[in-house]
């Protein structure tokens, strides 16, 4: 990683209000470049607190691309962070909003009226679903790890499911996560002493739906199809409402990694929208940014990449966007900026002097202390290289236009032994101009055999590795030989070197023993020495085949022809490894398991077939990526502690009773101290525990706790929220409980305890409002 110091521009930045039409106001960091000259802006717009909780991230990205000659905007959503208002939801007003902000933007003296917006997880996520509501000044788009949920049939598998099975690990945990940081209150550093406490309790006052619905997270890592060979139609998703691939007018770069559940979103928009207008590149990355030195490495020089992809969209300063023929350029100003800045706004201000003063930020803002040096100054050539003469030269290694570029580029990883991370995956780039490519052919390799019994233990699953890895030591599947002795498996040897890429299908013949059940298929590469790597993965749950709004029940005895398809990786199989199919009826903590699923299924192999997509054994050399840069970091610290760590993933196996409990510590656990005094804790623990023979005994746990605390007068400040829930499961119902309890110092400034028992339909999630709840609850 290189901190670079020196860049093009001087650069300022400073913190201002952005009103919206309905008088909220969205609280905003900018970091702009000095000049006179109108230059286009980047917007990072999410439901998340750029004071404290994206600070460090937003240091090493919008100071950089400042420094490059952009204004680099970072906003946070309505009711989270220092943003007034409460938090709606993503299915409500953040892409409305979104689409206010962008209009807002352009219409800045300091902005030449074009628009580039990114974010990762959620901010790719509203990213795109702003684009689908095509403001005009949104020339470009990058997202990364999306999960494009809720654009049309065929696009998405839906919300916290995996072929419409219930997720537990991707829901429950990130539910109770999710609406402990909705609870989180302004900070009174910025919004002022006067404003934070009113701000918090209409928040929590808010935070109703949260509890009643369940945040909105997707979760649609192990990729299924609804048993046709059809993808389902994801409607409810983080972004929430459904959007239609044809309304993006903007440029699209989609980003994932093969180590991130929503890897197959980048597959689906570059076969979704027109080629002249997007590109993919898919890594062997986790849930992170490209440019980040976390498991698995390589890392690249993302920052560069994108400024390729600004540079090429939204022009050089004073010249004209390009265009195609599938797009128009922006208008320089909103024609009517009033209508999308309140009523009340400056249209040429760029924040509201009283509302400045009320921050405490100074109306003619100092040099960003993160600032590169002018010029004309003489950087230490040991640190970084002489400005670039021309300031928007774009930046990557090659000096063609980044539409030159293949339409995918994607990283096909060589064969590893099994491992919880890896610093570095070895590999080679390819590139397709096409997807489908016309290099990729599905092979075939049927399952042969006598009809075999599956019935797997009901804590196969356990050696999953996180549902959403991060980078940390504990992420990833260990080797699978005990995941793989509770399955039936099937064999294939390798002929030569094969390359998977794209997304592998199972076809089975399966009659069931149950009026429900669930089948879940792994991908395994097979060593000489017998290790086990698990390669990709798919389930389907057989009651929600007919849809996920209703329960299936099969008759016992069917017999039923399924398609499964898995997620989409880039794999190399050497020879002398062979190919493992595993086939198990549970897959615990990953997914709740059906009731009467102990009665598992039996599998006819001779009407039941693997298919892989081969791709051609043909690298490009030219896809090459810079050295990974930054600007210089935050300067956030993790407080030391005296405690003995936790392990971030631990199994217990209580022999007499049967049970198997999987703990795991989540990310970003523990203090860190931010320069201006702020300790941020974050702490949290997620059990799921199961008894082998009864999938009625699946209960999920999550415990959350955040502290904000300043220990220094004037700014003494201290708030705390806890959050703990629990779901147990019925034949029938769904059983939901849980606590939110809020604190200013030693004040309870909000309590609230629920229970609720939900009817178990296919298409529902644990945390879903349905039914008849019974509640209790109590407020201060």
């Amino acid at each position: 990683m290189h901190i670079r110091t020196a860049f093009p521009y001087e650069t300022t930045h400073e913190d201002l209000w952005i009103p919206l039409a309905d008088g909220t106001r969205l609280y905003a960091r900018m970091w702009r470049p000095r000049t006179e000259e109108p230059v286009p802006a980047l917007l990072e717009y999410l439901a998340d607190r750029l004071s404290d909780s994206t600070a460090p991230r937003d240091a090493q990205r919008h100071p950089w691309y400042a420094g490059h000659g952009y204004a680099s905007v970072r906003v946070d959503a309505r009711g989270h962070g220092n943003s007034e208002g409460v938090p709606a939801g993503a299915e409500t007003t953040e892409p409305a909003d979104g689409v206010e902000v962008v209009h807002w933007l352009a219409a800045r003296p300091w902005c030449d009226g074009r628009v580039g917006m990114f974010g990762i997880s959620r901010g790719g996520d509203i990213s795109l679903r702003v684009a689908a509501l095509a403001p005009e000044p949104l020339t470009a788009v990058v997202t990364v790890c999306p999960a494009d949920d809720g654009f049309g049939p065929g696009v998405g598998t839906g919300p916290d499911r995996a072929g419409d099975a219930l997720l537990t690990t991707g829901a429950h945990a990130r539910a109770a996560a999710a609406l402990a940081r909705a609870a989180r209150p302004p900070d009174p550093a910025y919004v002022g002493e006067a404003m934070w406490r009113g701000l918090w309790t209409d928040r929590l006052e808010a935070v109703d739906r949260f509890i009643r619905t369940g945040p909105p997270h997707p979760a649609q890592g192990v990729h299924g199809g609804d048993g046709n060979g059809e993808d389902g139609a994801g409607d409810e998703g983080r972004g929430g409402t459904p959007g239609d691939l044809s309304a993006i007018r903007a440029a699209v770069l989609a980003v994932g990694g093969w180590h991130d559940p929503h890897r197959d979103a980048v597959l689906r928009l570059v076969q979704g929208l027109p080629p002249e207008r997007v590109r993919g590149l898919i890594g062997p990355w986790s849930h992170q940014y490209p440019d980040q030195d976390r498991s698995p490495g390589p890392a690249i020089g993302f920052l560069q990449e994108t400024l390729r992809w600004w540079d090429h969209w939204l022009g050089r300063p004073g010249t004209p966007a390009p265009t195609t023929p599938a797009t128009s350029a922006p208008a320089d100003r909103d024609p009517d900026p009033d209508a999308h800045a309140g009523a009340d706004a400056d249209p040429d201000a760029v924040a509201e002097p009283d509302a400045v003063a009320d921050l405490g930020v100074n109306p003619d803002p100092a040099p960003d202390p993160v600032a590169a040096p002018a010029p004309d100054a003489n950087p230490d050539p040991d640190q970084d290289p002489a400005p670039d003469p021309n300031p928007r030269t774009p930046a990557g290694t090659g000096a063609g236009s980044v539409m030159s570029e293949p339409l995918l580029r994607s990283y096909v990883m060589d064969a590893h032994p099994p491992a919880t991370a890896y610093p570095v995956l070895s590999g080679r780039w390819v590139g397709d101009t096409a997807w489908p490519s016309p290099l990729v052919t599905p092979v075939t390799h049927p399952l042969r055999g006598a009809p075999v019994l599956v019935r797997s233990p009901q804590h196969t699953g356990v050696d999953a590795g996180r549902f959403r890895p991060a980078g940390d030591d504990a992420d990833l599947p260990p080797d699978q030989r005990e995941e793989d002795a509770r399955s039936a498996c099937f064999e294939f040897e390798v002929p030569g070197e094969t390359w998977i890429l794209g997304s592998p299908c199972v076809r089975l013949r399966l009659t069931l023993h149950a009026a429900r059940g669930q089948v879940i298929a792994r991908v395994c590469d097979v060593a000489p020495d017998g290790s086990s790597t698990l390669v990709t993965r798919g389930a389907l749950i057989m009651s929600a085949r007919n849809g996920r709004d209703q329960v299936t029940r099969r008759v016992p005895g069917t017999t039923e022809d399924v398609r499964l398809d898995l997620a989409a990786i880039g794999y190399a199989v050497p020879p002398g490894h062979r190919i493992r199919l595993a086939l198990s009826s549970t897959y615990w903590p990953w997914i709740w398991p059906e009731p009467g699923s102990e009665a598992g299924f039996t599998l006819d192999p001779s009407a039941s077939s693997l298919e892989l997509p081969v791709r051609a054994r043909e690298s490009d050399p030219t896809i090459t990526f810079a050295e990974p840069q930054h600007s210089v970091p935050l300067g956030v610290v993790s407080a030391p502690t005296l405690d003995e760590p936790r392990p971030e993933q631990r199994v217990v196996h209580d022999v007499a009773k049967g049970e198997w409990c999987l703990e795991a510590v989540p990310h970003h656990h523990g203090t860190r101290v931010h320069p201006d005094g702020l300790a941020h804790t974050e702490e949290g623990l997620e059990t799921y525990s199961v008894r082998e023979a009864d999938p009625l005994t699946a209960r999920a746990r999550s415990s959350w706790s955040v502290r904000l605390h300043r220990a220094e007068p004037p700014g003494v400040w201290d708030a705390r929220v806890e959050v703990h829930s629990e779901v147990t499961c019925e034949h029938d119902d769904f059983i939901a409980s849980g606590e939110l309890l809020c604190k200013d110092g030693d004040e309870v400034v909000f309590h609230r305890t629920w229970e609720r028992r939900i009817p178990r339909t296919a298409g529902r999630r644990p945390d879903d409002d349905t039914g008849a709840p019974a509640e209790r609850s109590t407020r201060r």
